[in-house]
């Protein structure tokens, strides 16, 4: 199982932006308010089950922890949406995706190199 854990203050950011240094880091923004971003934490549910104990799978709850949200955006340079799902490794995105793709599939996909980056795959 992968690990997982919810960041929500600054200095769990830029301890996720360093550990991204040494492995390979997925980040789900969810809205806790959106039935689309709860069908697409079900997915990331599923895929935190099913994966390797090496991934580390990070949430931001994108309105308990807006300024967090922005400020992953901000420092990563990536227009916020949510749901979404970020790849990260060595402090820069190697893939991204948002709303329906949001899928166990398409993560799985992304870490393996099958997707190209930034794709919306559908």
């Amino acid at each position: 199982m992968a690990e997982f854990k919810e960041i929500n203050s600054p200095q769990d950011l830029k301890g996720i932006l360093e550990e991204s240094r040494l492995r390979k880091i997925i980040i789900f923004k969810h809205s806790t308010a959106c039935p689309t971003s709860a069908r697409a934490w079900q997915e990331v549910q599923d895929f935190i089950q099913e994966s390797s104990d090496e991934i580390l799978v990070v949430m931001i709850k994108v309105i308990e922890s807006r300024s967090i949200s922005n400020q992953l955006a901000e420092n990563l340079g990536v227009k916020h949406q949510s749901p979404q799902v970020l790849l990260l490794s060595n402090r820069q995105i190697l893939w991204h995706t948002s709303h329906q793709a949001v899928t166990q599939t398409n993560i799985k996909k992304a870490l393996e190199g099958e997707i190209s980056p930034f794709s919306q795959a559908f």
